[in-house]
């Protein structure tokens, strides 16, 4: 990951800072939220994969940096609402105070509409990008974020509270829920990039599995992991009574279901080494892609 790390990620932390002090410059309680919101320790891990998908198909990556700050602003903009009282009632989040907590419910409410609304803002108003991406770019993050993507998936999640659901039932929910933004990184970065279907086709796919492990690694931490090592506390899913990989197969089952699910997430980077040869693509990119697989294995221990 060390070349978009050192090369980019603290041009995009810059970019980031720009952001809020271009549209949250009218309230300086709103714009203290947000920038408050967005520096709670995150691993950028979606603009990271954007970014990578980006590099992959050698594309200009001042013209990533609109669509993975909205995506960050919007994944943010989910946290703060996801840990109120009304949802989780989360107290910390990244071993930090929630942002509810940090201020309060009304400024947290507020904060997250802010950045969900500015989110495409960022999108639509980047000169960088040709207008017809922008409107694509956007159009796309609002259906992965909303009542068919994020939302939807969140929803049913809170329904399924207190209900048996099916291993099948659970991941409907999870690829929207975690999924679709996942997805939408790749998306975009193929987008922004050009890259040709048949490389997008196996990115894509790499996408699925990697939202689908991420949200898996999410369920196991609340069992594995104590409130110091998951930033968080623990044991709050099975408090909310809450379908998990681990309560519908078992701890063992969901650790070997998390592990094959890299496995085919890393069938796809594999495939995609077809495109060696082609001067098309820098290769150096799915290296990048393999160690964001190493983020959602479960250390157990064992």
């Amino acid at each position: 990951m060390e070349k978009i790390l050192n090369d980019y990620m603290q041009d995009f932390e810059t970019y980031m800072e720009t952001c809020v002090d271009r549209y949250a410059d009218d309230s300086a309680t709103l714009k203290e939220a947000i920038a408050y919101s967005l520096s709670t320790g995150g691993k950028r891990f979606r603009p990271l994969l954007l970014m990578a998908v980006v590099q992959f198909g050698k594309g200009e990556m001042a013209q990533a940096f609109s669509s993975a700050a909205a995506l960050e602003w919007i994944h943010t903009y989910s946290l703060i609402h996801d840990d109120l009282p009304a949802m989780d009632d989360d107290n910390f989040r990244r071993g930090k105070p929630t942002t509810h907590k940090q201020f309060n419910e009304a400024i947290a409410i507020l904060a997250g509409d802010s950045m969900l609304t500015t989110a495409f803002g960022l999108i639509l108003d980047d000169e960088n990008l040709p207008i017809n991406k922008r409107v694509q770019l956007a159009k796309n993050l609002s259906f992965a974020a909303g009542p068919k993507g994020m939302v939807s998936g969140q929803m049913a999640d809170i329904e399924g509270e207190s209900k048996e659901l099916t291993l099948l039932e659970l991941q409907r929910i999870h690829q929207q829920k975690t999924g679709a933004l996942i997805e939408y990184a790749v998306s975009a970065g193929s987008l922004i990039a050009d890259i040709p279907v048949n490389a997008s086709t196996s990115l894509m796919n790499y996408a699925k599995h990697l939202g689908l492990a991420y949200q898996i690694h999410n369920d196991l931490k609340d069992v594995v992991y104590d409130s110091d090592q998951s930033g968080k506390a623990a044991g709050k899913d099975a408090e909310l009574e809450k379908n998990t990989y681990p309560s519908i197969l078992g701890l063992n089952k969901a650790i070997q279901q998390l592990e094959d699910v890299i496995k085919a997430a890393e069938a796809e980077i594999n495939e995609l080494s077809v495109f060696v040869e082609s001067s098309a693509f820098d290769m150096s990119s799915l290296e990048i892609l393999k160690e964001l697989l190493d983020y959602v294995r479960i250390e157990t221990g064992a």
